[in-house]
């Protein structure tokens, strides 16, 4: 997620909980030799283990349709402390995919074989390559054959966003081609599309049969569904979290990033995220229509004063969003 799931977002999302790996933005590569700076700006994790503050991994993704290029970057990540190489298959971003890169691939499975065995060839044996795909470019026609091209290029696990890069993030993701092609490939197939909610969650399993699934703007949505899912897993009980305390994660965020942009746009990473919110919680539009247009840090702080404070008096206990 381009320009959203930045390393700060990566550090508290994963210390809420619920989150076994996160992924990096794409490194965008053409046929330039990227220096160190370049992985650590995007990844500065890599100068701490590949991993975020409480210790989960953190996969450094690549993007590029030339093998070569992409395998000599992804040898010089590995040397910047890089601990697991994701391939971007999958971005429908039509200036992306006028570049070489992303889902225009798909239309070319030889090329995406060719990619993955390139990189895997080119990074130590003990550091993995995964891949995400779509299920095709103009169609779906080809999910299986750009699949089976992963795992033929040396790919150790593969995630399959449902839908084609024509399909966009149209409702619905087709989750069905998803379980078909864990039935036929013998590495593991994470699902990815269309998880909102743990009743997502319980659908897409049944039918994808997969045993791993992939966040990205549902996890912005609801900080906490990956801690819903895993106490549904484990037959406990779960209280999700509260209005107020998911104001207050937002409130953590706007504190840690605010002094790392220019004043003019004060404010502007926390409006984004809202607008992920307000697709689980309603009070996330009021919340926005009081600050979109205002970058004055007493307004912005006054507003998060009155979202931060429990309701009617009452506290709905959630994870401890202080743990380390």
């Amino acid at each position: 997620m381009e320009g959203v799931i930045d390393h700060h977002l990566r550090a508290l999302l994963s210390r809420i909980g619920g989150v076994d790996i996160c992924v990096t933005e794409f490194i965008r590569v053409t046929s330039t030799r990227l220096p160190r700076r370049v992985f650590t700006r995007l990844c500065p994790e890599l100068d701490q283990g590949a991993q975020t503050p409480n210790g989960t991994p953190v996969k450094l993704q690549l993007l590029g349709g030339n093998p070569q290029a992409m395998a000599y970057n992804a040898a010089k990540a590995a040397e910047a402390g890089a601990r697991s190489i994701d391939l971007n298959f999958g971005c429908p971003a039509k200036s992306v995919n006028n570049s070489d890169g992303g889902a225009c691939l798909l239309q070319s499975p030889s090329r995406v074989e060719g990619i993955v065995a390139a990189v895997r060839s080119a990074v130590p044996c003990e550091i993995p390559v995964s891949a995400k795909i779509r299920l095709g470019y103009t169609d779906r026609s080809s999910y299986l054959d750009n699949a089976r091209a992963a795992e033929a290029g040396g790919a150790s696990e593969l995630a399959v966003h449902a839908r084609s890069k024509v399909d966009g993030y149209r409702p619905p993701a087709y989750w069905e081609y998803i379980g078909e092609i864990r039935q036929q490939l013998g590495i593991r197939v994470i699902a990815n599309g269309d998880l909102w909610t743990l009743d997502d969650f319980k659908r897409c399993r049944e039918v994808t049969g997969c045993d791993a699934y992939m966040f990205g703007r549902s996890l912005l949505a609801r900080p906490d569904i990956g801690l819903q899912i895993q106490a549904f897993c484990a037959g406990q009980d779960y209280q999700p979290l509260h209005w107020h305390q998911v104001a207050t994660i937002l409130y953590e965020y706007y504190s840690t990033t605010q002094d790392i942009y220019p004043a003019k746009y004060l404010g502007n990473r926390v409006k984004q995220w809202l607008a992920y919110l307000k697709l689980s919680y309603p009070e996330a539009t009021a919340f926005f229509e009081r600050i979109k247009r205002h970058r004055d840090s007493d307004i912005l702080e006054q507003a998060f004063a009155e979202h931060m404070r429990p309701h009617d008096g009452i506290g709905i206990k959630g994870p401890d969003t202080n743990a380390a």
